[in-house]
């Protein structure tokens, strides 16, 4: 009975939108939080950490890197769960998790408990975040996936605008009631927001992008009369997947990637503030300005991967992150900080929408959430060694010149790893369903 009276619910609302656009938004509410209350912000608790603590950078990064490299090693156990459970379960343990685990932060005193409290942060972050979010918009897009992709990604840049508030946070009440109260935040705004998170549209009688019964008749129809692939016909198995240089190549490629994005990410209020001498405030206000970009690439990158081959999009977006991270290791203005937020925004926004949207054009979606977790345990590598090259080497030299210059070489190398991620073959056609259920009408609205 709940069940048939939440398909109601989906289906009335999907009368007036397609529930895919609530889907998207709810998206983007978890998305503003996981990236305000910790992932963006977490380069402004590291200064402050470090002077109540005396703790290092690389010991600081190592905290900021195991939360990756849990969340790579959760993948294929995510996977799994996500395509067992449903997406709005697991999100919903995420997200208490990840609440719990801000509050938890607050009452920190060691670099061990420090450590533990993060692995908590981690696994909550995890199931409650990106790869569930994606997954499941992938599920409910496909010609319009890389614009749904971006605009619930857009919940990242706005978070990273609300930095400067949790510096102003830090600063005046100090670290431990800004982590409490976050805490607090997602549990009372992250957890409500998981009740929008469907599994797929099929089980509501609906089909990815709101297209009708006849619509879809007459896509699939003409694609054998041109014989065209359909998005139907692309359902690789995880095993599948592994098997092509495509999944290897994207793997590698995005791990190349967010070398540069997750050592920004922890550093970059540092070496703005201890390097550049800016204030806690104003390193702030260039987070904000990298963000704004990235708000402003992420519509382009979408609107651009729906029409145009992604790979290449995101083989330019590779060397702007490079020639970014490169100007900013070498900075002596504002004018080359300022080049750094644009270009490392824009690169990063063009890009972000497209690596979930190419996984899924290449390998479909019935098992992309399995799909996705393994790619998600190369991709930590780039995660995990961005900020710890990056932390490791300022300890030892006393600046990053050296570590932002080689994360940025990478990062143009990787792009090698985009030219030949072409699309595979796909495997046998096995078309996606509807899953019926039973008393209810699953015909499409009018």
């Amino acid at each position: 009975m709940f069940g048939l009276i939440t398909t109601t619910r989906v289906r009335k609302r999907a009368e007036g939108v397609f529930y895919g656009w609530w889907v998207v938004s709810g998206a983007f509410g978890i998305q503003v939080l996981l990236s305000a209350l910790l992932m963006q912000s977490f380069g402004a608790y590291v200064p402050v950490l470090q002077e109540q603590f005396g703790w290092s950078k690389a010991q600081l990064s190592a905290a900021f890197s195991l939360q990756r490299v849990e969340s790579g090693l959760l993948g294929p156990i995510q996977g799994w769960m996500l395509d067992r459970f449903g997406p709005r379960n697991v999100m919903r343990v995420g997200m208490l998790l990840f609440g719990i685990g801000l509050m938890a932060f607050s009452q920190v005193n060691s670099l061990m408990t420090f450590y533990l409290v993060f692995l908590l942060i981690a696994v909550g972050g995890s199931l409650g975040g990106f790869m569930s979010l994606t997954s499941t918009l992938v599920n409910w897009f496909v010609r319009k996936r890389a614009t749904a992709m971006g605009v619930a990604q857009m919940g990242m840049s706005v978070g990273g605008l609300l930095v400067p508030l949790i510096a102003i946070s830090l600063t005046d009440f100090g670290w431990r009631t800004t982590a409490f109260y976050s805490g607090v935040i997602v549990l009372l705004v992250g957890f409500p927001l998981t009740q929008l998170m469907r599994r797929n549209p099929e089980e509501y009688g609906l089909l990815p992008d709101g297209e009708s019964e006849q619509d879809a008749a007459i896509r699939r129809r003409r694609a054998r009369e041109e014989q065209i692939e359909d998005p139907d016909d692309i359902n690789f198995t995880p095993r599948e997947a592994m098997r092509t240089r495509a999944f290897w190549f994207i793997s590698l490629g995005h791990g190349a990637s967010v070398l540069v994005v997750s050592a920004v990410m922890v550093h970059l209020i540092v070496h703005l503030n201890e390097g550049l001498g800016y204030s806690l405030r104003a390193a702030a206000t260039v987070v904000s300005l990298m963000t704004v970009m990235q708000m402003i690439g992420l519509p382009i990158g979408g609107f651009l991967g729906d029409r145009f081959e992604k790979r290449k999009i995101a083989i330019f977006a590779m060397f702007g992150h490079a020639a970014a991270l490169i100007v900013l290791a070498y900075a002596t203005n504002l004018g080359m900080v300022v080049f750094f937020a644009v270009v490392h925004g824009l690169a990063w926004g063009m890009r972000g929408p497209l690596m979930q949207a190419m996984r899924a054009d290449y390998f479909g979606r019935r098992a992309f959430a399995k799909v996705m977790g393994f790619s998600s345990m190369i991709v930590m590598i780039g995660m995990t060694s961005g900020p710890l090259v990056a932390g490791i080497l300022a300890d030892r030299l006393g600046n990053y010149q050296l570590g932002f210059t080689i994360l940025g070489v990478a990062a143009a190398i990787g792009s090698i790893f985009f030219i030949f991620a072409t699309k595979p073959r796909p495997p046998t056609p096995q078309p996606v369903t509807a899953t019926p259920i039973a008393g209810l009408d699953l015909r499409p609205a009018d």
